[in-house]
């Protein structure tokens, strides 16, 4: 496909699914953290599908990192209040300032255009961090308030059970996103080569996210989890 064509469709894709979010969110059908966890969860691996759509050329990379770098400056604008934009504030905000974009969001999309500009698809170590971010980050906030579980005696805003979520979903994301990538024949296979090293990224990136380091540990633990990445990778 046409790198230019690919562009267009990966970021109707994204601008779509962010939309409908925004939508739910501005009718009350789902509430704002759920909504803005869902659009933390979903995100990840909607655009990184959507590589499959580009070619190998030398561009190709800085074309898809257009869509995450767009979608960013968007959520500035409306952090900033340069854009007023009252539904994406309701999907994207705990307590309805838009300010709070500025934080957790604005860090989430600068991961996303870093990663893919370094490596792209040339490396499972940029999929895996963000699936770590996505996967990870994102499901431990849903299950940790939803169940009951201790404390972290180290990080008393989090609890054992996010912790455990955020394993199992960095793992199961970064799993099953890299087993598409090698069935498409973009990594060499064994399959079964991947399965250790990420669980030892997941481990390393779940450790990293318990620490209480609130609103940038979508930084802290997408980088550890990609520099982790290096020694296997």
């Amino acid at each position: 496909m046409n790198n230019y064509i690919a562009l267009v469709i990966t970021f109707a894709i994204a601008l779509g699914f962010l939309r409908i979010m925004d939508f739910f969110a501005h009718r009350g059908w789902i509430d704002s953290k759920l909504s803005r966890k869902l659009i933390h969860i979903g995100t990840g691996p909607i655009f990184v599908l959507c590589w499959f759509f580009f070619d190998d050329a030398p561009s190709a990379r800085w074309l898809a990192a257009l869509v995450p770098l767009a979608i960013t400056v968007q959520f500035a604008l409306i952090g900033f209040g340069v854009i007023k934009d009252k539904a994406s504030v309701d999907a994207m905000s705990r307590t309805g300032d838009p300010k709070e974009i500025l934080r957790g969001p604005l860090y989430y999309g600068i991961m996303f255009v870093v990663l893919t500009l370094v490596y792209w698809r040339n490396s499972p170590i940029g999929i895996i961090a963000l699936m770590m971010m996505c996967g990870g980050d994102g499901i431990a906030d849903i299950f940790g308030r939803r169940i009951p579980s201790p404390k972290l005696p180290w990080s008393k805003d989090k609890s054992m059970a996010g912790m455990v979520s955020v394993f199992v979903g960095g793992f199961v994301f970064s799993a099953v996103m890299i087993f598409i990538y090698i069935s498409a024949g973009v990594f060499a296979a064994p399959y079964t080569d991947y399965l250790l090293p990420i669980a030892a990224i997941a481990l390393t990136g779940t450790l990293i996210e318990s620490l209480h380091f609130k609103d940038v540990d979508n930084i802290s633990m997408t980088l550890g989890s990609a520099l982790l990445g290096h020694w296997f990778f």
